[in-house]
């Protein structure tokens, strides 16, 4: 696998369900054994190889702005401000940076906080168009953005499919080709009368759906968490609190 040009992530909502946390502060900011979500996902991906990474912003940019400068890292990192945060959904912010997505690139929602390895197990899986990371547990909820495989290949990917066997973690790979289909996907849906609301995930189902090589990266056994809710914080701040900070 070439090496990856950089990473985007989709950090733009305040994550009103978290609410009093996030009154004065975006999700991606709320500490986490010490470190901000966000410092945390830009120092795995700076210690997995990335070039540089791309910050959408939305909500209180400027505390974003802040917390990535006092972090004084070596990998390049900027900020793309989304002006439509607050009336749209994370399909906006895609086409928002839609320019960095050129070469091999990742993909990262905003509250997703991933551990040793799983960067790394993404960038070594086989080359693909598009590659979703995934993980298996016993049960899903509704909140579980739920994933259809076929062996190595992604069928389908949404909230509400019938039929799933993993979940996405949020945490997406795409080669130049896939990349270019992936903006297509997400111009067309954004002409769409609901295509303000709708998630990128979605565009990467209608991909799958029509035969762009969609595959999936299973990350069992490592470290992830998503952040949602407040006993997530709970959760992640044990989850990430045996973790190195060196």
């Amino acid at each position: 696998m070439p090496p990856v040009t950089r990473a985007i992530i989709l950090a733009a909502g305040q994550g009103k369900r978290l609410l009093p946390l996030t009154e004065a502060r975006p999700k991606c900011l709320i500490e986490l054994s010490g470190r901000s979500l966000l410092a945390w996902q830009l120092l795995r991906l700076q210690s997995a190889g990335v070039d540089e990474a791309v910050i959408v912003t939305g909500f209180r940019a400027d505390a974003v702005e802040a917390e990535v400068a006092q972090l004084g890292l070596k990998m390049p990192v900027r900020l793309q401000f989304n002006p439509f945060y607050t009336v749209s959904d994370n399909t906006a912010s895609c086409w928002i940076v839609r320019e960095a997505f050129e070469g091999h690139v990742l993909l990262l929602n905003g509250d997703t906080l991933f551990g040793p390895g799983v960067a790394e197990r993404l960038l070594d899986a086989p080359p693909a168009e598009i590659t979703v990371t995934i993980d298996r547990k016993p049960a899903y909820d509704a909140d579980d953005m739920k994933v259809l495989t076929d062996g190595g290949r992604l069928r389908a990917i949404g909230k509400t499919i019938e039929a799933y066997d993993a979940e996405s973690i949020g945490f997406l790979r795409f080669s130049p080709e896939g990349a270019a289909k992936f903006v297509a996907g997400v111009e067309q849906v954004l002409q769409k009368p609901e295509g303000l609301k709708r998630w990128y995930l979605s565009v990467i189902d209608e991909l799958a759906r029509s035969g762009v090589d969609v595959r999936v990266c299973s990350i069992e056994g490592l470290e992830w968490g998503e952040m949602d809710f407040p006993q997530d914080v709970e959760n992640l701040t044990r989850l990430s609190g045996g973790w190195s900070k060196g």
